[in-house]
C-alpha cells in the first residue's frame, strides 16, 4: 500500500487548497455524462477536466474529490421589509475514500467536507419570512461540514455510519423539490424553527450514530440518533458563532432521535414513487410560546419574562415522490408532497407543507433542463399566534395575530454545459412571517413580497 499515500496526501492537500466548500443539499444537480469520444472543455462533466490525469488516477484508488460552487443574486422588488438585491453564495468541497480501493477494507466509505459560504443573505435584511428565499443562506463561514465513516454488511442490505452528520441529506428528503431555490424545498420549515439551531442541517451538523436496513427489495428503514444541538447553546443563541469552525462535536446537550420508513413502488400507472413516512423525538427542553412559569402570558407585565418550559419535542412528517407521466428517455413529470406536524406549545410553527411538479426535457432540444413549481406553506402555531393577540391586549397596540404564510415558487434550470447550471427563479410570498409587523414600521404588518432570482451552479 505505500504507492496509494502520495494520492492520499495528494487528495488532502487538494481539499485544504479547495478551502471554499459548499452545500448542495438544495441544488438538484445533475452532472451529465460527455458525449462519446468528447474530452473538450464545453463537454467534460467538470469544468477543470481531469485535472492533468490526478482526477483519473485518485478514482483508481477509491479515492474521490469534488467541489460544487453555488452563487444566488436574489431581489426583493415587492413588499416586506425594503426593497433591494443580495448576491449570496457557497463553496462545497467534499472528499470520499472508497475503502476497499484504497485500504483493501470492503464495504467502507470515509467522507469529509466543508463549507465556504460567503455574501449577504436576502431574507433577515429584506423578507423576514419564515420560508427564507434560499437554501445556501447563511452566516459568513469557512468550515468543517460532515466527517464520517460508513460500513456496510452483507452486500449492502445493511449499514452503519458514524461521525459529524448532517441529517438534511438522509431524512425528510424528496427527490423532486431539490431542484427549488426556497430554502424550505430542501429542509423543512418546521424543524428549521422549532428545533435548537434549527437542528443538525446545513450549514451544521452533529456526532452522531445512523442505520440503514433493507428490509425488502422496495422497503428500507433509516434510523439514527444525534446530538440535538449542534452548537450547544440556549434555544434562541445565534447557532453559527457558537460554533463558527464546525469543530465543536458537543455532545452535552439533549439527543434527537429519527426515524424513517422508505417504500418504493410503481403502483401510479406502472411509475416510480417512493413513499416515506417518519418521525423526530428530541429529548431536550423547549420554551413554551405564549405562557411563563406561573402561567401567566409572557406579555403580561406582571410576567417574570422566564418562558415556561417543556421536556421533550416531537413531530410526525410524510413525504411523497411521484412519477406522473414519462415519456421517451428523458421527459418526465414528477410530482412531490411534504408535510410535518408539531405540538403547539413549543413551536413557532405546528405545520408545514410543500408540494409542487418538476418537468424533465421541457423544451425542444433542451432534454437536460429542469422546470417546476413549487407550493410552501407554514402555519403559526396557536400558542404562538395567542401570544400576539396578548401583546396587543396589554400594549394597547392593535397587531395582526399570527397566522399561515404561503410561498409560491416558479423556476428553470438549464444545463448549459454538463459543468455549469443557471437557474432562473421568481418566488412570491404571500403574508410573510404569517402576519408579522414590519421592523422598520410596526404599526403595519409585512407586505406581500415578489422575489427574483439566478442560480448558478459550477462544478469544478
Amino acid at each position: 500500500m505505500p504507492n496509494r499515500l502520495p494520492l492520499c496526501a495528494a487528495a488532502i492537500f487538494m481539499l485544504g487548497f479547495a478551502g471554499a466548500p459548499a452545500h448542495a443539499a438544495q441544488t438538484m444537480l445533475k452532472v451529465t455524462a460527455p458525449a462519446p469520444g468528447a474530452t473538450g472543455l464545453w463537454d467534460s462533466p467538470e469544468l477543470l477536466g481531469d485535472m492533468g490525469g490526478l482526477r483519473p488516477a485518485l478514482a483508481r484508488h477509491g479515492i474521490h474529490f469534488t467541489l460544487l460552487d453555488t452563487e444566488n443574486l436574489l431581489g426583493n422588488v415587492a413588499g416586506g421589509v425594503k426593497q433591494g438585491a443580495t448576491l449570496q453564495g457557497l463553496t462545497t468541497a467534499t472528499l470520499r475514500v472508497n475503502t476497499a480501493k484504497a485500504f483493501g477494507l470492503p464495504g467502507g466509505l470515509f467522507n469529509v467536507s466543508a463549507l465556504q459560504i460567503h455574501g449577504r443573505s436576502l431574507s433577515p435584511y429584506y423578507l423576514d419570512s419564515l420560508q427564507t428565499a434560499s437554501g445556501t443562506e447563511a452566516q459568513d463561514a469557512t468550515r468543517l461540514w460532515e466527517l464520517w465513516y460508513d460500513q456496510s454488511f452483507d452486500g449492502g442490505a445493511f449499514d452503519i455510519r458514524l461521525g459529524q452528520q448532517s441529517v438534511d441529506q438522509e431524512f425528510i428528503v424528496s427527490k423532486y423539490s431539490g431542484l427549488f431555490v426556497n430554502t424550505m424545498a430542501g429542509w423543512p420549515l418546521l424543524p428549521s424553527v422549532d428545533l435548537y439551531a434549527g437542528g443538525p442541517a446545513y450549514p451544521l451538523s452533529s456526532l452522531g450514530v445512523r442505520l440503514r436496513a433493507r428490509l425488502a427489495s422496495n422497503l428500507t428503514l433509516l434510523a439514527g440518533v444525534f446530538d440535538d444541538n449542534p452548537p450547544g447553546r440556549g434555544f434562541a443563541n445565534d447557532p453559527q458563532s457558537m460554533d463558527a469552525g464546525g469543530v465543536r462535536f458537543n455532545l452535552n446537550t439533549g439527543a434527537l432521535f429519527m426515524a424513517e420508513m422508505q417504500y418504493k413502488t410503481r403502483m401510479v400507472a406502472g411509475l416510480p414513487g417512493t413513499y416515506k413516512l417518519g418521525f423526530w423525538y428530541d429529548t431536550a427542553y423547549f420554551p413554551d410560546q405564549a405562557y411563563d412559569n406561573h402561567g401567566l402570558s409572557l406579555a403580561n407585565p406582571a410576567s417574570d419574562g422566564k418562558a415556561a418550559r417543556h421536556k421533550g419535542n416531537y413531530s410526525l412528517y410524510g413525504v411523497v415522490d411521484q412519477t406522473l407521466w414519462q415519456t421517451g428517455n428523458a421527459r418526465s413529470l414528477n410530482g412531490f408532497m411534504r408535510i410535518m406536524g408539531a405540538p403547539g406549545a413549543q413551536n413557532l410553527v405546528s405545520l408545514s407543507f410543500n408540494s409542487g411538479f418538476t418537468l424533465t426535457d421541457p423544451l425542444p432540444g433542451r432534454r437536460n433542463d429542469v422546470a417546476g413549481i413549487d407550493l410552501g406553506i407554514g402555519q403559526v402555531s396557536g400558542q404562538a399566534a395567542a401570544f400576539g393577540r396578548a401583546t396587543s391586549f396589554y400594549t394597547g397596540n392593535i397587531a395582526p395575530a399570527r397566522g399561515t404564510e404561503t410561498l409560491l415558487e416558479f423556476t428553470y434550470q438549464a444545463q448549459v454545459t454538463p459543468w455549469l447550471q443557471f437557474q432562473p427563479d421568481v418566488q412570491f410570498i404571500f403574508n410573510p412571517g404569517g402576519g408579522l409587523l414590519n421592523p422598520e414600521n410596526s404599526t403595519q404588518p409585512l407586505k406581500n413580497e415578489i422575489v427574483f432570482g439566478l442560480r448558478s451552479n459550477i462544478v469544478f
